[in-house]
């Protein structure tokens, strides 16, 4: 036997001591976990970070929690960030039947939004964070708002443009000669720190939305993945997995509309809003980045990033962090108002 095949050897035989020793076997990590008590209140319990390994096993194991998370068949996943599945949908592909979440509740006509251009969000409970990805999105919780309004659409140039002919605000660097690069009026503002995004708000009369607010208008009170519902696909976004090369006119994808019938809520931009970046509650993973001198985006954007392939920026619960002078290409923003 060869230096190298007796190293490999030797660790195998170090794995399985490990694996007896601790009786976890090579089929599953979490099969010390399988004599718990099952926890049946998803909202109450199992969301949170200590219950986290066991709500990760129960979900696809119990019936109660198979149901209360989309009715997954047993041994099937639905990972929407795999590599290798049917989240990433083309023109060419279909869903599959598995899923029994409702559609999406996008109400039918945009007239029944005020014509302000705002959406009005109730008061009330909606399912923020999750569980299966990074862990600064976790716990997924139920959180709570009050009633407020949030643009349906992203800032555009021209909506930027009388704020600053109105106020003198500094212009975005990239408008050659102070005026808006020819065919990008209703292109979302770009190059906009969280100051600039904080100042036009309390110009027009509202403020910043908080990631809460965000989060819950993005998805709806069921908690989808993507602001159209919980598969992926690619042509109901402007996002880098479709070649994009730069912003698109916002509400270019009216299929990718959220629940409240927000445009743009995954890609085209990144959006600022009024949050430091810090852990959900009850998430007890520590963080260097965590503090009071970052801010919060959400939603993805057109960029591809190291980070950003395959959909991954373009759930809903994304959070994305930087310190609020920063400016760059695809960081632009929308407003929200208390009721």
């Amino acid at each position: 036997m060869n230096l190298f095949r007796f190293k490999i050897y030797l660790i195998y035989l170090t794995v399985m001591a490990i694996s007896s020793i601790g009786g976890i076997s090579g089929a599953s990590a979490y099969e010390s976990l399988a004599g718990h008590t099952p926890i049946l209140k998803c909202q109450t319990t199992c969301h949170k970070a200590k219950n986290l390994e066991y709500a990760k096993v129960d979900k696809t194991r119990l019936t109660v929690c198979k149901d209360c998370h989309t009715g997954v068949a047993p041994g099937e996943s639905r990972n929407p960030f795999q590599k290798t599945a049917h989240f990433i949908l083309t023109s060419k592909k279909t869903a599959p039947k598995t899923s029994t979440s409702p559609p999406p509740s996008v109400p039918p006509q945009h007239s029944k939004f005020p014509t302000s251009g705002m959406a009005s969000i109730p008061a009330g409970e909606f399912i923020m964070g999750s569980n299966e990805r990074w862990d600064d999105e976790s716990p997924e919780y139920i959180a709570h708002t009050n009633a407020y309004s949030i643009d349906i659409y992203e800032v555009t140039n021209e909506d930027y443009k009388k704020f600053v002919t109105a106020t003198g605000h500094e212009l975005p660097y990239h408008w050659p000669e102070g005026e808006i690069p020819k065919g990008k009026e209703k292109h979302p503002v770009i190059y906009v720190n969280w100051f600039d995004a904080r100042d036009y708000c309390e110009w027009a009369g509202k403020r910043l939305p908080t990631e809460e607010e965000w989060e819950k208008a993005a998805r709806g009170e069921n908690g989808y993945i993507y602001p159209w519902g919980n598969e992926w696909t690619v042509h109901k976004s402007n996002n880098p997995y479709k070649g994009s090369t730069g912003t698109e006119p916002a509400g270019s994808y009216p299929e990718g509309k959220s629940p409240y019938g927000l445009y743009d809520m995954s890609g085209n931009v990144w959006e600022w809003v009024d949050s430091y970046y810090l852990p959900h509650p009850g998430n007890m993973v520590p963080r260097a980045e965590y503090g009071t001198d970052k801010r919060i985006l959400k939603g993805g954007s057109w960029f591809d990033c190291l980070s950003y392939g395959c959909g991954l920026s373009a759930p809903t619960f994304n959070r994305s962090f930087f310190t609020p002078e920063v400016r760059n290409n695809s960081f632009g923003f929308r407003c929200a108002k208390s009721s």
